[in-house]
Formats: C-alpha cells, sequence, structure tokens
C-alpha cells in the first residue's frame, strides 16, 4: 500500500511538532523567553498547516506521533503553569498580597508522567 501525499504531509508536519515541542521543553527548562516564544511560532505554523492536512483515517505511525504530540504538549503547559504558580508566589510574597492561585498537587507529579 502506497503512502499518500496528504499522509507524508501529516507524517512530516507531527515529526516537525515533536521537534519543536521537544525545543520548547529545552526553552521552558532554561527559562529562555526569546525560545519559548520562537516555539510558540512554530506551534502556531504547524497547527495551521495540520488544519490544512485533511486525513480520514490516519495510520498507526501517525496515530503514534500524534498521541507522543499530545503527551509532550500537556507536559510543556504543566510547566508552564508551574513556572507561573512560582512567578505568583514570589510576586505575592514580595507585595504582600495573598495568593490566588495554587498550582495545587498534580503539578507535583510531571516528571513521573512521560
Amino acid at each position: 500500500m502506497t503512502a499518500s501525499p496528504a499522509r507524508d504531509d501529516l507524517r512530516e508536519t507531527l515529526r516537525q511538532m515533536l521537534a519543536v515541542l521537544e525545543a520548547e521543553r529545552q526553552a521552558l527548562a532554561g527559562l529562555d523567553l526569546d525560545a519559548i516564544v520562537g516555539t510558540t511560532r512554530d506551534k502556531d505554523r504547524l497547527c495551521g498547516i495540520l488544519d490544512g492536512v485533511a486525513l480520514l483515517e490516519p495510520d498507526e505511525e501517525c496515530r503514534g506521533l500524534l498521541e507522543t504530540a499530545r503527551r509532550l504538549n500537556e507536559i510543556n503547559r504543566q510547566v508552564r503553569n508551574i513556572i507561573a504558580a512560582n512567578v505568583a508566589t514570589r510576586l505575592n510574597v514580595l507585595t504582600g498580597a495573598p495568593q490566588l492561585y495554587r498550582a495545587g498537587a498534580n503539578y507535583s507529579l510531571v516528571a513521573g508522567r512521560g
């Protein structure tokens, strides 16, 4: 069975998305704002490409890539939330304001999920 051009486009775009999500993880770990902004732009661009790829039935490889991208994106989202919660806590301590946002215990398990 020959791969369709749409499936090839999806597969390549998903591989690029995985690379961008990994770069985002590195940028978050290093608190590199320029890299974080760059990966956000790249993810937005790739999402636009994914919107244009019409594929009714992804093959097994595409399903695996999709699931991996979903998990990496969720982990990165949780890391962003932890960073935001830590910044909010520090700012509240400096200003004497009560803490309005708490990350909660769910985020303490981020490293164990991957």
